[in-house]
């Protein structure tokens, strides 16, 4: 059994199949950014754009033609709603603009006042991945557990609760889960969640494999360019560059300007040492997508090169970024590392871990935990939290960095040393500022 095989490592899937409709939800890359008013968004759901399906429209947008076709002859109907719905995730990935999740959700909302019972199982189904796309994760596990026991056979059912229970740290209970989907149906979505469940197991190799099989086997451009590059990802942090470039070249073929795909050359430019490049490319990226991870890497660039006014500009965006979300959490845990990161504001970002910690007990989340109240000068806390972090043997750079200079503040030299240079040996690149400061303080650890 492929899950129970891995040994002992959020770009995450949501799997959704409606009526031969693939849906992919990368949860590491959602965003409420313009999310406009639900009402706003009903007066859309039946509206048609005809200029906007033209000889270069993408699948979705021959999708979202499909399902407002099917309301026009059947507004009664909540299954032209249901598929109106998916057409509007899948658009809100393709375009980067997710204000179309809020589209979506009133789509779906209008399915379920047609039709609220069992009997309409797709709208029941996108339900989780709804719940999902807004980080509404313990919600979605039980929208996900209520679609199971309707169709426990449905695959999407249980990748969906995968996703949940991975964001909330239940890793036996998204282990099972994604056992059972690869048992019913072992396609590139079930793939994937291998792929990342080997991956936060430290499986690096046996996470290239698995998610090399859902490249492969994608169905569609974005499926197909979401997966190639999280395998660039993985092969910049394995130091196979030429493949990793392989790969993100092949995204940009299936879906050109793709925004994650942008940003994951800017990475491979790094990790080359090609500074230059990879300012070009982050630019590039939040052209199409101003996401906070981007904002930072490319003012950590600015920094590294001394333009600091560049730089400010950037630190500034991460905010505004932030506050412009439509729930103010969606990017909480980005934002309490910048602030770490760059030793500003660490009350606001212990606040906001704390509020963190207490919904969910993921490694991700542990870690940045950590890494905020090492900041703070509470260095036994910082260990208590990097252990719970490092509990899944994740070969995870930054999380190495974090454990070993939260070992040196404690005095352990020697434990300090081996997350150092762990952390350099995964990824030297891991960060433009941080992995200077690994090296620093490596460097006075062993002399």
């Amino acid at each position: 059994m492929i899950v129970e095989a891995m040994r002992n490592k959020l770009l995450i899937v949501v799997g959704i199949v409606l009526g031969g409709l693939a849906v992919v939800v990368g949860i590491r890359a959602v965003s409420n950014r313009g999310i406009a008013r639900t009402e706003n968004a009903r007066t859309e759901v039946a509206s048609p754009k005809p200029e906007a399906f033209n000889a270069t429209a993408t699948l979705s947008d021959r999708q979202l033609r499909a399902a407002q076709q099917a309301i026009a002859s059947a507004p009664a109907d909540p299954q032209g709603y249901n598929l109106l719905s998916a057409a509007y995730l899948k658009k809100a990935r393709e375009t980067g603009d997710f204000g179309f999740n809020s589209r979506a959700e009133a789509a779906l909302n209008r399915s379920l006042e047609l039709s609220p019972s069992e009997d309409n199982y797709d709208a029941i189904r996108l339900k989780a991945p709804l719940l999902l796309a807004y980080h509404r994760f313990d919600e979605a596990v039980e929208a996900a557990r209520r679609a199971q026991k309707i169709r426990p056979q449905d695959p999407a059912n249980y990748g969906a609760a995968t996703d949940a229970l991975v964001e909330l740290g239940d890793y036996p209970g998204a282990f099972a889960a994604a056992q059972k989907m690869m048992d019913l149906r072992p396609n590139a979505l079930s793939y994937a969640r291998v792929s990342y469940l080997r991956e936060l197991q430290g499986d690096v190799k046996g996470a290239i494999e698995a998610m090399r099989a859902a490249a492969e086997a994608a169905g569609d451009p974005e499926t197909s360019a979401w997966c190639r590059v999280h395998l660039g990802d993985l092969l910049i942090n394995a130091g196979e560059l030429a493949a990793a470039e392989h790969e993100l070249d092949n995204a940009l073929a299936s879906l050109p300007d793709y925004h994650l795909a942008l940003a994951a050359k800017a990475r491979a430019s790094v990790a080359a040492g090609d500074v230059d490049n990879a300012v070009k490319f982050y630019q590039r990226a939040a052209l199409r997508v101003p996401l906070p991870d981007t904002a930072i890497a490319l003012g950590d660039l600015y920094t590294k090169l001394g333009q600091h006014d560049e730089a400010k500009k950037q630190y500034e965006l991460v905010e505004m970024i932030e506050r412009t979300g439509s729930s103010g959490n969606t990017y909480s845990r980005q934002l309490a590392l910048f602030y770490a990161d760059h030793d500003m504001k660490l009350d606001d970002a212990l606040n906001i871990m704390r509020r963190e910690r207490a919904a969910r007990s993921d490694i991700y989340t542990c870690d940045a935990l950590a890494w905020v109240l090492y900041k703070k000068g509470d260095f036994a806390g910082a260990k208590k939290e990097i252990g719970e972090a490092l509990r899944l043997g994740t070969r995870d750079a930054r999380m190495q960095y974090h454990a070993g200079m939260i070992q040196h503040a404690l005095g352990n030299n020697r434990e300090a040393a081996g997350h150092l240079q762990l952390a350099l040996e995964i990824n030297s690149s891991f960060d433009v500022l941080q992995a200077e400061v690994a090296r620093r303080t490596l460097r006075k650890v062993l002399n």
